[in-house]
């Protein structure tokens, strides 16, 4: 599992470490780890001869790249220092000097000359307590690296971007490479920073013994869901498995109703009991289902309950909140939704909203909820006291009481693919969630294994081009046997 921690959090357990360790040890091991990276870049009997530019701040990444650079003008390669803050670290200022690096002050010298001819540039401008965008007179400096032909690595966090939200106030510098120490950041993971984080590269710098158990942030990996991913045994029935209730579709929608149920189908559903107007399309497409004119308390046993999709003006959503089982809340399902309604609920509730969803429940804008994803999916999953999987470019998962250690971290969803921005993909995501609810999975092990699975099946499906939701439907048995291999 891929760990994330707050800022505070990752300074306090380098306090912690510093104090046992001879002074400049931990820069000494960020710096070596940072050069390697760099080197490996660079490719093999490369260094020599390339031209490296460090764009360095005031703050101790700018000390990183200092003494990183160091490492690599000892190798051969040519290194300028561009000076961007009102001081540098003087020991990675001697370091590079000593070993024959150049450094210019952009103050005084014409900081866009050795731009021009590098081969990589060290983005150590702000570092993980930067705030607010990257200052003015820095901005010129940061387009003319991302303009160059250079591949960019940004020291610990891209300058500009906020490391604990993954927010972008002002304008950032686009890394093609970041190279983290210690710890994951929370900004590292969540767009929008996460699209200019480019691809990750973890150093140890010895951090683990002094981080907290809980993060503050956590990606599964295939080995986490495939821990969590239900097994049929030789005694399971269909109630083992688990039945799952879908209350969905119109005479408008009802290809959301055919979705949503093929989606718990596929998803491991012991039987789908389907309560709505769109009977017979959902029959046509799959006969196995179980379907009732309703009400929904009059459709029969079931484990768990998939309210919303293609809904419309349908009712419903109250009988199903009225139940004393789990219950997935999505699409029109979620209009007008009363937090009170939700909260005085005795089983789980999850919410499955996108962007202009969430920002309808919170009463702010969609760019407002993209642009603070991270807190808005804590707000919501506080405000209704329910799980909340905040579907998007990072789908996050929120348990009710993650805003607190006890409650576990926000979720991140490593998985997917930006083709499965199509009609329809999130009512397979809810079916499939709601067969793993009424498979016994805890909310949060439900949602965030779903959307695994769906960004998995996304993947195999699209191929690197357009995909439809009953495409990625399916592809969930491909998705779930890459998981559950070799176990």
């Amino acid at each position: 599992m891929r760990t994330a921690y707050r800022v505070e959090t990752v300074r306090a357990a380098e306090a912690a470490l510093m104090a046992r360790l001879p002074e400049g040890a931990l820069m000494q091991r960020a710096a070596a780890g940072l050069a390697a990276a760099c080197c490996s870049l660079l490719g093999k009997g490369r260094v020599y001869g390339a031209r490296a530019v460090l764009l360095v701040g005031s703050g101790d990444n700018g000390g990183d790249a200092l003494y990183a650079g160091a490492r690599l003008a000892r190798r051969g390669a040519g290194v300028t220092a561009v000076l961007l803050g009102e001081r540098a670290h003087e020991g990675g200022l001697a370091a590079l000097r000593a070993a024959g690096g150049r450094v210019v002050d952009s103050a005084h010298d014409d900081p866009f000359e050795p731009l021009a001819a590098a081969d990589l540039v060290l983005d150590g401008i702000t570092g993980i307590g930067g705030r607010g965008g990257l200052r003015p007179d820095a901005v010129p400096v940061a387009r003319a690296a991302r303009g160059s032909d250079a591949v960019v690595v940004a020291v610990d966090l891209p300058s500009g971007v906020d490391a604990d939200t993954g927010e972008v106030a002002g304008e950032a510098l686009r890394a093609d490479v970041t190279v983290t120490f210690g710890a994951y950041k929370p900004g590292l993971l969540v767009d929008p920073a996460r699209s200019y984080a480019g691809a990750l590269r973890l150093v140890d710098i010895g951090l683990g013994g002094e981080l907290p158990g809980v993060a503050d942030l956590e990606a599964l990996q295939h080995q986490d869901v495939a821990r969590l991913l239900p097994v049929p045994g030789a005694e399971s029935d269909k109630y083992r498995r688990g039945v799952l209730g879908v209350v969905a579709g119109s005479a408008r929608y009802p290809g959301a109703a055919v979705l949503a149920v093929e989606g718990a189908l596929r998803g491991g559903a012991g039987a789908v009991r389907y309560v709505g107007p769109a009977a017979d399309a959902v029959i046509a497409a799959h006969p196995e289902t179980l379907v009732h004119p309703g009400p929904p308390d009059r459709a029969g046993r079931v484990q768990a309950w998939v309210v919303g999709p293609g809904l419309g003006d349908e009712p419903g959503v109250a009988e199903v909140l009225a139940s004393d089982v789990p219950v997935l809340v999505d699409a029109d399902g979620l209009r007008g939704l009363d937090p009170s309604l939700v909260r005085a609920r005795s089983a789980p509730t999850v919410l499955t909203p996108h962007a202009g969803e969430a920002a309808a429940l919170l009463g702010a804008t969609r760019d407002e909820v993209e642009a603070g994803r991270l807190a808005a999916v804590r707000e919501l999953a506080a405000r209704f006291g329910a799980t909340v999987l905040l579907k998007g470019s990072t789908t996050l998962v929120c348990g009710p009481g993650t805003e607190t250690a006890a409650g576990g971290a926000v979720r991140v969803n490593p998985t997917g693919t930006g083709w499965l921005a199509t009609a329809g993909s999130g009512d397979v995501l809810s079916g499939l969630a709601g067969s793993l609810l009424a498979a016994g999975l805890r909310p949060v092990d439900a949602a965030s294994c779903a959307a695994y699975l769906h960004g998995l099946a996304a993947r195999r499906a699209s191929g690197g081009g357009p995909v439809t939701a009953g495409e990625v439907a399916g592809a969930l048995g491909g998705a779930w046997r890459d998981v559950t291999d070799g176990l």
